[in-house]
Formats: structure tokens, C-alpha cells, sequence
């Protein structure tokens, strides 16, 4: 089964300035929940540019694990899609879109992912998952106000 995420989120700041935050994958460690033990352990290129692979390693309720994703497609300023090729999904396809409006940018999070083990990835997702997944996305969106201001509309 797969399951998705959308999430929109106003930033009072131009596209390039976004969008170049997003483009030094380092920042994933500022905007991700420190109790998730999140760090980049290498980079295929020394920035990101499509076909790049990072890899990082992460703690999911005190269990360590390995993640790997490519930037399957770059597009700046306008969109990512990075894809895990190896960690704890079966499938996640995340898609990261900024639209220019002036000096404020939208910023679009599509996240498309699947758990493995069938019946049983289905009732984790219900019971564990789906909340980890939403609370990680919530956490992102506070800092990113942190970073660069909070957003009206």
C-alpha cells in the first residue's frame, strides 16, 4: 500500500534564497528532529546535482539504521525529487517544489512511501509510522519559520 504526505508551507523569502538552503544537503540535519539522531555520512558528488546518493544514518525509536537516497531529478529553483535506494521504506518518493510569488516562496512537500512486511507494515503504519512521519514534517516546517520568519497565508 502506499501512503502520501502533501504539505505546503509560505516562506517570506525569495526562491533562489530557498531553494539555496535546500541545495547544501547539510541543512537536513538543522531542520530534522534532533531525536531522531539524523547525520549525513557521505555525499557521491560535492554538491547536490542530479544522480548525487547521500547517506545518512538515523535513529527510529532507538533503533539505528542506514538511509540512502538519490537526487533522481534537479531542477533549481524550482524542484528536487530525492529517492531512497536503500533504509527502512519499502518505497519513498519525496518531491520538493517552490513556486516563486514575489518575495515569498510556496514550498510544496509530496511525499509518496511505502512500508515493507505487507499486513504487518500496514498496522505499524497506523499505529507508529504515519504519526512519525507527520510529527518529522511538523518539526521541519517550525524550524524553517525559525530560519527564515514565519509566513502569512
Amino acid at each position: 500500500m502506499t501512503y502520501r504526505l502533501h504539505r505546503e508551507h509560505w516562506v517570506e523569502r525569495t526562491i533562489d534564497e530557498v531553494f539555496a538552503f535546500f541545495a547544501d544537503a547539510h541543512n537536513l540535519e538543522a531542520i530534522t528532529p534532533p531525536w531522531l539522531g539524523f547525520q549525513i555520512l557521505s555525499m557521491s558528488t560535492p554538491s547536490i546535482e542530479q544522480g548525487t546518493l547521500i547517506r545518512y544514518r538515523l535513529r527510529m525509536h532507538g533503533i539505528s539504521m542506514y538511509w540512502q537516497t538519490e537526487i533522481c531529478s534537479w531542477d533549481p529553483p524550482h524542484s528536487f525529487v530525492d529517492d531512497q535506494r536503500r533504509g527502512p521504506y519499502k518505497r519513498w518518493h519525496h518531491t520538493h517544489t517552490f513556486e516563486a510569488h514575489g518575495n515569498r516562496t510556496r514550498m510544496i512537500d509530496e511525499v509518496e512511501y511505502s512500508l515493507p512486511f505487507g499486513v504487518l507494515g500496514r498496522l505499524v503504519h497506523a499505529l507508529k509510522v504515519r504519526g512519525d512521519v507527520q510529527r518529522i514534517f511538523d518539526y521541519r516546517k517550525a524550524q524553517i519559520d525559525k530560519l527564515f520568519g514565519k509566513a502569512a497565508g
